[in-house]
C-alpha cells in the first residue's frame, strides 16, 4: 500500500475516534493490505495524537485469549500503543458515552516495567527480571470498525482497537504469584459474567510481555522503563454502557473497580 493511502486510512480513523463514528472494513476495500500496512495506518494515528498532545506511556497484547480470538474470530496476536489520555485509576468514572462507540471490558494484568526489554530474543525469565510490579487491570477496546466486523488487519490498523484502561489499587511482585494459575473473577452489575485465569493469555501473562517485546524488537522498537504494558484478556469481551458497574478480582493480584458514564 502506497504512503498517500497509509495516510489516507490512518487520518480517516483518527477522526472516526475523536469524532465518535464507525468506519467500514478497511479490508473490505483494500483486501491486500498486509499487517505491515496495518501496523504503518496504526502508527499514522499514534503521530496524529502525539501532535495532539498525547504521550505514550505503555503498549498493549491484543487478542491473546481463545475466548477472544473465537468472538472476534481474529486468531493471532497484535499490539497496540497506551498513551496518557487513555489511563484511570481503580474507582473513577469512566467516560465512555463521551469518547468510546461500542465499548467491550476485559480483565487483565497490566505489568509495570523498571527495566528496558528489547528484542529479538526476550525470555519469561527476562521479563520477570524487568518487571517493577504487576497489577490487575480493565482495559475498555472499542472499535472503530462498524460492528466490530473486523480482520486482523483491521484491529491492527486500529491501534489494536484501544479504548481506554483502568489500572488496579495495588502493584505486586510478579515473583509472589503463580501467573499460570491465578484466577480472575468479573462482575457486573453485582453478576459473575466472566471467570479466567492467567493461563488464557498465551499460557502466561509473562509469555504474551516476551511475544510482545520479540515483535516490537522487529520493527526497532522497545518495551521501556516505567512503561505500563497490558498482557491480554484472561475471559471474553464484556459489552458495557453507561450506568454498569464492574468489579474484578484476581487470586494473589488485587482487585479493580470502576463505573461506566
Amino acid at each position: 500500500m502506497d504512503q498517500d493511502k497509509i495516510r489516507a486510512y490512518g487520518d480517516e480513523l483518527y477522526e472516526a475516534l475523536r469524532k465518535q463514528q464507525m468506519v467500514e472494513p478497511i479490508t473490505a476495500r483494500e483486501p491486500s493490505i498486509t499487517i505491515e500496512d496495518a501496523y504503518a495506518i496504526s502508527q499514522r494515528i499514534l503521530d496524529r495524537r502525539i501532535a495532539d498532545g498525547e504521550r505514550v506511556i505503555g503498549k498493549k497484547i491484543g487478542v491473546t485469549s481463545r475466548a477472544v480470538q473465537s468472538m472476534l474470530d481474529v486468531f493471532q496476536p497484535d499490539f497496540g500503543f497506551l498513551t496518557d489520555a487513555m489511563v484511570f485509576n481503580s474507582g473513577e468514572e469512566l467516560p465512555i458515552s463521551e469518547q468510546l462507540i461500542q465499548p467491550r471490558a476485559e480483565g487483565e494484568i497490566a505489568f509495570i516495567l523498571e527495566r528496558d526489554l528489547q528484542g529479538p530474543g526476550v525470555t519469561a525469565a527476562e521479563v520477570l527480571a524487568a518487571t517493577r510490579g504487576i497489577m490487575p487491570c480493565y482495559e475498555i477496546v472499542d472499535s472503530r470498525i462498524r460492528d466490530w466486523k473486523i480482520r486482523i488487519q483491521d484491529t491492527v490498523a486500529d491501534n489494536a482497537s484501544c479504548g481506554l484502561f483502568v489500572l488496579g489499587d495495588a502493584l505486586v511482585s510478579p515473583q509472589d504469584v503463580d501467573l499460570t494459575t491465578c484466577g480472575m473473577m468479573l462482575e457486573k452489575n453485582g453478576e459473575i459474567v466472566a471467570t479466567g485465569a492467567g493461563a488464557a493469555a498465551l499460557g502466561s501473562p509473562v509469555n504474551a510481555v516476551a511475544w510482545l517485546a520479540n515483535t516490537l524488537g522487529a520493527y526497532g522498537i522497545g518495551l521501556e522503563a516505567g512503561e505500563v504494558i497490558l498482557s491480554g484478556s484472561l475471559a471474553a469481551l464484556i459489552p458495557v454502557r453507561a450506568g454498569d458497574c464492574m468489579n474484578m478480582r484476581i487470586g494473589g493480584i488485587g482487585s479493580a473497580w470502576v463505573r461506566f458514564v
